[in-house]
């Protein structure tokens, strides 16, 4: 199953909305980090609101994701995690510390937009001739 990737000018949108098997992650990560790379993204949102569990595995891949849109140049928020989520992230000594995190999808575009600007990007959102 591919997760979609949405564009907002040079910010990309990704929800997650069902749980996903190794395979499904693998190929999560890979498609955003071409897709980063492809358009020169500024930013990237990761939504997991709708899911009720993060086990380990999935807790690396995101992770591993962001570090990897990082490194690309691109800042990365997750956002939409669940109380009970990240309780148990917690307790099992696995947090998202290769994310900064969100309540919600407007905070995570909020907050991407002013870690864009205070970097001082020329290619800020809405520049596309650059």
């Amino acid at each position: 199953m591919r997760i979609p990737i949405l564009r907002l000018e040079r910010i990309l949108l990704v929800s997650i909305q069902v749980d996903l098997t190794d395979n499904d992650a693998m190929q999560f990560q890979s498609d955003l980090v071409e897709r980063v790379a492809e358009i020169e993204a500024l930013g990237v949102a990761i939504d997991i609101t709708a899911l009720d569990v993060v086990d380990s595995y999935m807790a690396r891949v995101i992770n591993d994701t962001a570090n990897m849109v990082r490194l690309l140049g691109a800042e990365v928020v997750i956002c939409g995690i669940q109380p009970f989520v990240a309780l148990t992230l917690i307790e099992m000594g696995r947090g998202l510390l290769g994310a900064d995190c969100a309540f919600n999808l407007s905070q995570a575009l909020e907050m991407l937009k002013r870690r864009i600007a205070e970097r001082g990007d020329t290619r800020f959102i809405g520049d596309e001739d650059v």
